[in-house]
């Protein structure tokens, strides 16, 4: 993680809010993670995510609890190590995953969970009661730490398709899109994640010398995965963002309006691990699980919208990026598939 990653004050005043019982405290625990206090009534400041990892462990030390207070019961430190080294002993991400949601089902009284395979889809649901739903920071907080494990455990990054939140949405999202997903639905019925099965037989091939330095970075490597926001490619989704499918522009055309020549955006994007095509398609991806999940719209209008000859295209495209079918993924976003 680099010190240009950053996250919003929003989130450094949410982490505060449940685990500092004055100002005073706040101010304290600040000035020792090097996070200027001032900055907490500076509505759109940034502060560096490894600042932020900072407070995320002297809060957690401070209250000998990793889920900083937010659940009846405490998540004593050394849950997370725990959590890491049961999943690991297991022989694939399915089995990894099964067993840290058990850990934590039995440590966290108002959050159980359970994982769901649905054909090509998987969700990971929170069993909640009818209590009245948590803080989206409290859900958000858990979704980092389950998958941040997973993607650690698994060697590569795990794409979420969506999450669903039972609470209403807060006034800050941004950081949490970038965190995991452009596709967060608030006012559920139930709080899950949703991503494609094929991740489930990853093998999980950790070494104990590996746990070691995952846990040395914890909970840096885990909290944010962030691009810089000014980076090329973000600027480039950003624009696709705002124009129709039809509009977007072909490679040479882009280029000059970036001022530059195809061949330097080109090499830029590679720079960032990026290819126009691949913006394209994850725009696109974006878009298409945010309209399937409104059934008034079809799949042949979703399918003109993106840019498709027809609906046959887009259904290949969307198998390609999510494993599934545009049906079944609307089934089961819409709620109609029946849990197992």
């Amino acid at each position: 993680m680099s010190e240009k990653d950053t996250i919003s004050i929003y989130l450094v005043r949410e982490a505060l809010l449940q685990s500092c019982e004055s100002s005073a405290v706040s101010v304290e625990v600040l000035l020792k993670v090097g996070i200027e206090p001032r900055l907490l009534d500076v509505t759109d400041a940034r502060v560096p995510a490894t600042a932020y990892a900072r407070l995320w462990r002297l809060l957690a030390r401070r209250m000998d609890d990793e889920f900083f207070g937010m659940d009846p019961r405490q998540l004593k430190s050394g849950s997370l190590a725990f959590l890491c080294r049961c999943a690991m002993a297991q022989p694939t991400l399915a089995a990894g995953l099964t067993s840290g949601l058990g850990f934590l089902s039995l440590m966290l009284e108002h959050m159980p969970a359970q994982l769901v395979h649905q054909q090509s889809l998987a969700e990971i649901v929170l069993l909640e009661d009818d209590q009245e739903p948590r803080r989206a920071f409290t859900y958000f907080t858990y979704w980092m730490i389950v998958h941040g494990v997973a993607c650690w455990l698994a060697g590569r990054r795990i794409p979420i398709l969506a999450i669903e939140l039972r609470c209403a949405e807060p006034d800050f999202c941004d950081d949490y899109k970038v965190m995991f997903s452009e596709n967060l639905r608030f006012d559920r019925p139930r709080t899950r994640m949703i991503f494609s099965a094929d991740c489930l037989d990853l093998p999980i091939k950790r070494s104990s010398d590996e746990l070691k330095r995952f846990l040395a970075h914890a909970p840096a490597n885990i909290l944010v995965k962030y691009r810089d926001p000014q980076s090329l490619a973000s600027r480039i989704k950003h624009d696709l963002r705002q124009l129709s499918a039809e509009q977007w522009p072909e490679t040479d055309s882009l280029a000059q309006r970036l001022c530059m020549s195809a061949s330097t955006l080109r090499r830029r994007l590679a720079e960032e691990g990026q290819t126009y095509q691949g913006l394209k398609d994850s725009v696109r991806k974006e878009l298409a699980i945010v309209w399937l999940a409104e059934p008034s719209i079809s799949f042949a209008e979703i399918a003109t919208r993106l840019g498709f000859a027809d609906a046959s295209s887009f259904y290949k495209a969307f198998r390609k990026w999510s494993g599934s079918n545009p049906g079944h993924y609307r089934s089961l976003i819409l709620n109609e598939v029946t849990h197992l």
